[in-house]
């Protein structure tokens, strides 16, 4: 099994290796103030393997840190599925990762890659997460984590960076300035980026939760069949896809990451169809909904949203996210910060699971759109960051701030 970098816009190919992050031809094409050109995918070629529950990734298993991330739990809410009438609603919670968001995917195969090459820093830019995902991560695998992130990040996200013994650098700006600063560092000391988009790892690592969804609704059925003394579908071994999955999107990696993981799932046969992603946008930060009703990105909008981990004027994987989103006829769905805060109120109350402001956006979406969903379909919201990282915005949808 060969692993190599391939550009989906123009097809070239490059090796995986320290220094290479975009498509030399497409990122030439960059213009100020839009998505990155050029982003790059991994890709394989011959046969993978793996067992029928693995996923195949491009680092080897003994160099990941010795951390748990991903296999998250995968909740059936009883409540919150006989309120909304979808029996079949599941809740993907990586609230639960070791530093609380879903970013600890991309940060571990992050950490792999630099431990295999002997790489010793690690530099970023962040709303929060990621910067105190890396660091976390890093600090388990023994890496220097330099992070930029702006002062208005949420103070639980700067004390975590600080507590895992990172170096933080904070921002006069947004996140775009921090970007920027952190990709000036990166090029002018030689360590590795671990930006988001801008290395194709993060898309990477984050295509893990899709396998963990297909496997999961697998033994959702399988429980279910046992109960109700099925042997005919107890017999079945085949995966299940979910027919719609809603995301948090702020830069458009997650999303990415999310379609990845399905167009490889469908490439190993274990699912026939990528199903519906629905990306799920804070009305103070919808640039990628905005591009799916246009066709394209226009100038940027300065973001002014609750959910800062979902907060970017320029979304950097926005024409990649585009791509998917188009050629899997995917959706785009767009809330108010009312309707963000309503929807961690009613997963708290409702179904004992406290997610940040961001992670909420997915559930808003959901309560959206309902209307044009059937009873019977299998629906999954993705939950990707603990309430607890911002505290402050729990407190405005409480009316206590």
């Amino acid at each position: 099994m060969r692993w190599f970098y391939r550009c989906p816009e123009c097809g070239a190919e490059y090796d995986i290796e320290p220094g290479r992050y975009l498509c030399d031809a497409c990122s030439a094409k960059q213009q100020p103030d839009q998505p990155l050109e050029g982003v790059l995918e991994c890709a394989w070629e011959g046969s993978f393997p793996g067992g029928p529950d693995d996923v195949p990734l491009p680092v080897a298993k003994e160099f990941l840190p010795p951390l748990p991330v991903g296999n998250t739990p995968m909740w059936e809410p009883r409540r919150l599925r006989e309120e909304t009438g979808f029996p079949r609603l599941f809740l993907k919670d990586d609230t639960c990762e070791p530093t609380g968001s879903f970013k600890d995917r991309a940060s571990y195969l992050v950490a792999g890659f630099a431990m295999e090459h002997g790489i010793t820093e690690i530099a970023l830019a962040s709303t929060g997460n990621a910067a105190s995902s890396m660091s976390g991560v890093g600090a388990a695998a023994g890496l220097k984590i330099t992070v930029f992130l702006p002062k208005k990040a949420p103070v639980a996200k700067r004390v975590q960076v600080l507590q895992y013994g990172a170096e933080l650098r904070e921002v006069d700006g947004t996140y775009d300035v921090a970007f920027d600063q952190s990709l000036a560092y990166s090029k002018a000391t030689g360590v590795l980026s671990r930006n988001t988009a801008y290395n194709p790892l993060t898309i990477e690592g984050k295509k893990t939760v899709s396998f963990e969804m297909v496997r999961d609704l697998a033994r959702a059925r399988e429980h279910e069949a046992r109960r109700a003394g099925h042997l005919a579908e107890l017999a079945r071994k085949d995966y299940v896809a979910p027919d719609h999955v809603f995301v948090p999107v702020g830069d458009g990696v997650i999303i990415a990451g999310v379609y990845k993981g399905f167009e490889d799932l469908v490439r190993l046969g274990r699912i026939q169809k990528v199903p519906t992603v629905w990306a799920c946008q804070a009305e103070g930060s919808s640039a990628i909904a905005r591009a799916l009703a246009s066709g394209s990105f226009g100038a940027p909008v300065s973001s002014d949203t609750i959910a800062d981990s979902i907060a970017v004027d320029v979304p950097r994987n926005g024409n990649h996210a585009l791509s998917k989103l188009k050629a899997h006829q995917g959706k785009a769905v767009v809330v108010t910060d009312a309707q963000i805060l309503d929807a961690q109120r009613e997963l708290a109350s409702k179904a004992g699971l406290f997610s940040e402001p961001s992670s909420c956006a997915a559930w808003a979406g959901l309560q959206k759109v309902k209307s044009s969903l059937r009873p019977d379909e299998t629906i999954v919201v993705m939950l990707t960051g603990s309430g607890l990282k911002d505290v402050a915005g729990a407190m405005k949808g409480l009316g206590l701030q």
